[in-house]
């Protein structure tokens, strides 16, 4: 089954990752301790909850896939395609701000990365023979830049990974028939695709609808992940609101659901207590 729980958590797993032992999760909004409009498991700290509750919601996430939160890593999301690389955890006490960038990878089973969304499509990547993650945010903007491709790219770069040895997963997102965008975002998907971009847009009563989970696959195929090798979630975070947050269906007053990805060889929690 794709959903898991832990108490009163609820979170998705890809079945391709979950094969080769990749620790993940991307969590619902069930559970947590964020009253309204952020009600459930928010973990995004810069949307107006409390920061005490918000980094009580993180433990939770940690504690239901059996890790410590002590190993975490995130960035400040800028909708680029920006990388940073995970050498080591990031204590949440740091005094700077964590890095800008819209992907983070790592080869330290030492390290857990943790990124937000409510929209945006999470991206993630495994490559089993250099036992490496990457982790990527892209919404419109960087679907147009190609996100998922320069994360493909960075790992290449960092670990020399094959792109055709790699595994990929789409998180939930919103989905093409809630993804209404504007005519100077559709020129822009046009530019990066191409001849393809029509196979992304589409028209229905004077507006113009963008898939987000089929251009990010056709970056990464792209990039040369093999589709057998892709897996889209095809979750529309707009139509679900029982279970993620929306900044477009809930007209920006929400919170974020956050996504957890560690090496198989992560080192575990020997209890839940």
């Amino acid at each position: 089954m794709p959903f898991a729980a832990f108490r009163t958590l609820r979170y998705f797993t890809f079945e391709n990752l979950s094969r080769e032992g990749v620790v993940h999760g991307v969590f619902t909004r069930r559970g947590g301790v964020s009253p309204r409009p952020w009600e459930g498991l928010n973990m995004g700290a810069t949307v107006g909850d409390d920061w005490g509750r918000v980094q009580f919601n993180i433990r939770l996430a940690f504690e239901a896939l059996g890790l410590s939160v002590g190993a975490r890593f995130d960035a400040w999301l800028v909708h680029g395609r920006d990388a940073v690389v995970a050498h080591a955890p990031r204590p949440v006490t740091a005094p700077e701000p964590p890095p800008k960038a819209d992907i983070i990878l790592t080869a330290n089973p030492e390290v857990t990365l943790i990124m937000r969304f409510a929209d945006c499509v999470p991206v993630l990547l495994y490559d089993p023979h250099h036992h490496a993650l990457a982790l990527a945010h892209a919404g419109w903007k960087g679907t147009a830049l190609g996100t998922a491709a320069a994360a493909v790219e960075a790992m290449t770069q960092a670990f020399g990974s094959r792109p055709e040895a790699l595994y990929a997963a789409i998180g939930p997102s919103i989905g093409p028939d809630h993804y209404e965008v504007g005519p100077e975002v559709a020129a822009q998907i046009q530019d990066a695709f191409g001849s393809q971009a029509d196979s992304l847009l589409s028209q229905r009563q004077g507006s113009i609808f963008l898939d987000l989970w089929t251009a990010n696959r056709l970056h990464l195929q792209r990039a040369g992940v093999p589709a057998e090798r892709i897996e889209v979630a095809e979750i529309c975070t707009a139509c679900h609101l029982e279970d993620w947050y929306s900044h477009r269906a809930e007209k920006g007053r929400t919170g974020r659901f956050g996504a957890l990805l560690a090496l198989p060889n992560a080192p575990r929690r020997t209890s839940h207590a």
